[in-house]
């Protein structure tokens, strides 16, 4: 299954990206998903990545620093557990936009709302 990456921050280097294909995102969204990002790199020690399957479910993707034999897989597992609790809505509102606005079935829907919306049925 192909993924798209939407924003991924990196503790080591000391970088933030976001894919200036979503920046129709609301201001507010990518500013928590720029968050969201530095944080867990941060809390984590590592790279950190936010990314669309085709299917417009999120993945939350770590990449541990090369020669990190300390880096604890398990409590970075319960981190992203405890983040995909804490930002249900968030994770939830972005599949929502990520369907309707990059996928077909989302196009169909945008089209009947479209012609609700102008009179036509």
């Amino acid at each position: 299954m192909e993924k798209t990456v939407l924003a991924g921050a990196s503790r080591e280097k000391q970088k933030y990206f976001f894919e200036p294909k979503f920046n129709g995102l609301p201001q507010a969204i990518k500013d928590e998903i720029r968050n969201v990002c530095i944080i867990m790199a941060e809390r984590l020690g590592c790279t950190f990545l936010i990314s669309f399957e085709e299917s417009g479910d999120l993945e939350f993707e770590i990449i541990k620093n090369e020669g990190d034999f300390d880096f604890d897989d398990i409590g970075a597992e319960l981190e992203i557990k405890s983040l995909k609790s804490e930002k249900k809505e968030l994770i939830k509102a972005l599949k929502l936009w990520y369907v309707i606005n990059n996928t077909d079935e989302g196009e169909k829907i945008r089209e009947q709302l479209l012609k609700e919306e102008s009179g036509e049925e």
